[in-house]
């Protein structure tokens, strides 16, 4: 499990105000404390333009943030909610809730702060324009516009071109929303509607492309702007490669670990907009106090502060610090000196050695609940400290409590939670979304990483004579006897819950489709909940609605569709909600061990699948890949699945089965797999079906894929529109005709995309089946290659099934039972 930390005291080096989690509560030492020392003397700001999570240069930001010590942001247009994940089974936007706390983690070691818009990663995209359709050009350029208004940046930095160069229409589109933003934020005249909400007009001194060499495309060249990032850091012990690899390493969703780099790194880049620089990325900027008016000032208490540092002694600054503050908040209310107030207070509170928390035994409390805290302050350093105030909730005391070096101030209070109390949502999933963007109806929630905490208490306490404000989330707090002591977000969770058990409900061949209902009670008391389920007029159901107790714990019925039309091979939404839509879904977490546990909400809805279809073999092994949900499709046809791993990969295992299925990636993630080659090919010979889902490359690890009885290769080829015409090469193959007649109707409904990674060379043995391209491009026939081994065959499959058959998509699941049923080599 995970722990967290919110607030000032956030980021070890960073002391930045952005609202994040940390997994443990921040300590600092005193180079760290005298690195921000001379970090309140710098007013200078990057912010960082991209598409996606893991597009940032991670060797960049740690130089930006650690060695300038200039304010460093990341905005990433997408939460990284279209990519595959290879740590879990979480697609979408549950993908995309991992990849937003992966980037967290990425940048509370790097010292950047994190943004994001509205934007829905739906897929890989071949160009901006499609890119931006389907976003909505304006209403991700005003997310643009709103973070830099918001975050005032000197200097705007994409890491993409706005052309082909990019290598992702998703990466163009974000270098051509940041170099229209770059304009369109110093405009009043557009998006006027953010200025009502404080914040101006903005124009950054310059715009500028990081440019690069990597994926075989160097865009760098010797006249452009270079800069060495690779330096060692004393304070840190570790040089910035060191740091960007271990920030890389965070996004392990996406198996992207790197090695700590040391020696030289150099960065280019060209100007798009704005004055161009001559030696340095801030050339013509005032990056000290002088931009304030009246914060020379400052600037010279910051200086003494620093030369008067005591590294065994920090407290000894504490005098000093509230005198940097006193003058800072006399000065006129900026950005800067908003910012460099805020950092001050944590140099203050990190100097005196204090510490503060909100706790609570329960991770989870329902709405009307009973919630206790402690609340806790210490003060570990030689500064004598008094709290006088504590405020949370209606808990509002007014007492004065000093604090001697290391004495400790502890009280236990219990809350009645309000029965309106807004249960955890992530902000963003909160209205139903749309194809490419989310649904954000709060303009101050625009651009924010994550939601604030559940509960936050208050803390007023005296140093030096001065009262500072602290905040703090109430945390869940336990010791865990392996891990250690642990903190998590605390979750608001609503009074009564319901849902489906699965996905997709198959109803085959018109026969009635079992859809259980789970009903759950959190908080007891005797209301009755009136609970619909929505459907067509094209099915009857024996529960069109329910009626539910929440004084029973747990309740569950066993919901039976039964169509009513002749239509075939059709999709639709079914879903629950009580009567008064106050409560329309189910509590869901995510946990790993390297972001917080997360805790949302989605709707009770399913699919329910009409479909036309037979099969031919009912036992399956398979071989789970990366976020696999195609045995749940499986088991919904009626197979009997069994999951493979190293051990039942064997000779005798594999011959009970009708069919062996590999997950997405698998191979690219189990060596074993190519270590057991030769026992597939045995199965295969002997009359079995193999069933291969695509492969990134042909390596795991650094070592070159064995799979198939005959040599193939596969590239990164795919046809990302979901409409793409497919047409049949071989339309008499089996796997056209057996047992279920494929069409072009089963390519209808397709979501996301067509196919992934292609075979490109093969052997002759391998017949290449479909054909099909996207607008303007060649066509490509790598998606589905069957060669015949033996008695049995083996089949490579970039077509997209593992997107389709969750989906709902009922060709796919005619086209996956012809696969399974290849018949058998003569």
């Amino acid at each position: 499990m995970t722990k967290i930390s919110k607030g000032l005291l956030l980021i070890i080096l960073c002391f930045h105000v952005s609202t994040v989690y940390c997994q443990t509560p921040v300590t600092y030492n005193s180079a760290d404390i005298y690195q921000q020392l001379k970090k309140l003397n710098v007013l200078g700001s990057i912010l960082y333009i991209a598409a996606h999570p893991d597009d940032e240069n991670n060797g960049l930001l740690p130089y930006f943030a650690k060695e300038k010590l200039y304010r460093t942001g990341y905005l990433s247009l997408t939460r990284g909610d279209g990519g595959q994940n290879l740590i879990g089974s979480e697609q979408g936007y549950e993908l995309g809730m991992i990849r937003t706390q992966e980037l967290l983690a990425a940048r509370r070691i790097d010292g950047a702060e994190q943004f994001f818009s509205r934007a829905y990663e739906f897929g890989f995209s071949k160009s901006s324009e499609e890119a931006l359709k389907f976003w909505g050009r304006d209403k991700i350029l005003s997310d643009v516009v709103w973070v830099i208004r918001q975050y005032q940046p000197d200097v705007i930095i994409k890491r993409f071109p706005p052309d082909k160069r990019a290598g992702h229409g998703h990466h163009a589109a974000s270098a051509i929303l940041a170099d229209e933003a770059f304009t369109a934020a110093a405009d009043p005249n557009r998006f006027p509607e953010q200025l009502k909400y404080g914040v101006k007009p903005w124009q950054a001194k310059r715009i500028l492309w990081n440019t690069f060499n990597f994926g075989g495309n160097n865009t760098t060249s010797e006249d452009q702007l270079k800069v060495e990032v690779g330096g060692y850091n004393p304070l840190i012990g570790k040089s910035y490669g060191e740091l960007g690899g271990e920030a890389r390493s965070m996004h392990k969703s996406q198996g992207e670990g790197r090695p700590r780099r040391r020696g030289p790194v150099t960065e280019y880049f060209t100007t798009t907009a704005g004055d161009a620089p001559k030696t340095d990325l801030m050339d013509g900027i005032m990056i000290d106090w002088k931009r304030i008016p009246g914060g020379e000032n400052v600037g010279s208490l910051v200086n003494q502060a620093i030369t008067d540092f005591k590294l065994e002694n920090p407290a000894l600054s504490v005098p000093a610090l509230v005198r940097i503050y006193t003058a800072i908040k006399a000065l006129p209310e900026t950005n800067w000196r908003n910012k460099k107030l805020s950092e001050t207070q944590t140099l203050i509170e990190a100097c005196a050695g204090l510490f503060a928390e909100a706790t609570t035994n329960e991770q989870n409390i329902v709405q009307g609940d009973r919630l206790a805290v402690t609340f806790f302050v210490n003060s570990r350093g030689a500064v004598n400290a008094t709290v006088k105030n504590i405020n949370f909730e209606t808990f509002d005391t007014t007492f004065s409590s000093p604090l001697a070096s290391n004495q400790t101030l502890s009280v236990n209070k219990i809350f009645r939670v309000s029965a309106d109390k807004k249960i955890t949502q992530p902000y963003w999933l909160e209205y139903p979304q749309s194809e490419g963007a989310f649904d954000v109806r709060d303009q101050m929630l625009i651009g924010k990483a994550e939601n604030d905490p559940a509960f936050e208490a208050t803390f007023t306490i005296n140093i030096a004579q001065t009262d500072f404000t602290i905040r703090r989330p109430v945390q869940y707090k336990v010791v865990d006897p392996a891990k250690g002591e642990l903190y998590q977000p605390v979750a608001v969770l609503p009074k009564v819950e319901f849902n489906y058990a699965r996905e997709n409900y198959v109803s085959l061949n018109g026969n009635p489709v079992a859809a259980p209902i789970h009903f759950k009670t959190n908080f007891h008391d005797t209301t009755h909940y009136i609970i619909n389920q929505k459907y067509s007029e094209a099915w009857a159901n024996n529960f069109p609605s329910v009626s539910y107790n929440a004084a029973n714990s747990e309740n569950a019925i066993s919901s039976t569709f039964t169509s009513k039309s002749k239509e075939t091979n059709t999709t639709e939404a079914i879903s629950l909600s009580t009567i008064d839509g106050k409560y329309s879904g189910y509590t869901k977490t995510i946990s790993y061990d390297h972001i917080p546990t997360l805790t949302y909400f989605p709707e009770a809805k399913a699919n329910l699948l009409k479909v036309d279809v037979k099969t031919v073999g009912k036992k399956v092994g398979y071989i789970v890949g990366a976020g696999d949900k195609v045995p749940e499709a499986l088991t919904a046809l009626g197979y009997n699945v069994s999951y493979l791993d190293e051990a039942g990969v064997n000779d005798e295992s594999l011959k009970q089965f009708d069919a062996i299925i590999v997950g997405i990636r698998a191979y690219n993630i189990f060596e074993y797999l190519s270590n057991k080659n030769d026992v597939f090919n045995r199965y295969v010979e002997n009359g079995g079906n193999m069933i291969v889902q695509y492969m990134k490359s042909m390596q795991v690890g650094l070592k070159r894929i064995q799979t198939g009885p005959y040599p193939f290769t596969v590239t990164g080829t795919r046809v990302t529109e979901e409409n793409a015409k497919v047409s049949f090469l071989l339309p008499k193959h089996p796997v056209f005709n057996y047992p279920n007649k494929i069409t072009q109707k089963d390519f209808e409904g397709w979501i996301q995309e067509r196919s992934t990674y292609q075979v490109d060379q093969s052997d002759e043995h391998y017949e290449k089946l479909i054909s099909m391209n996207d607008v303007g491009e060649k066509e490509s026939n790598g998606s589905l290659a069957i060669a015949k081994y033996g008695k049995g065959n083996y089949a490579y499959v970039g077509l997209v099934l593992f997107r389709q058959l969750p989906g709902g998509v009922p060709g796919a699941y005619r086209l996956m039972a012809n696969l399974i049923a290849l018949p058998k080599n003569k």
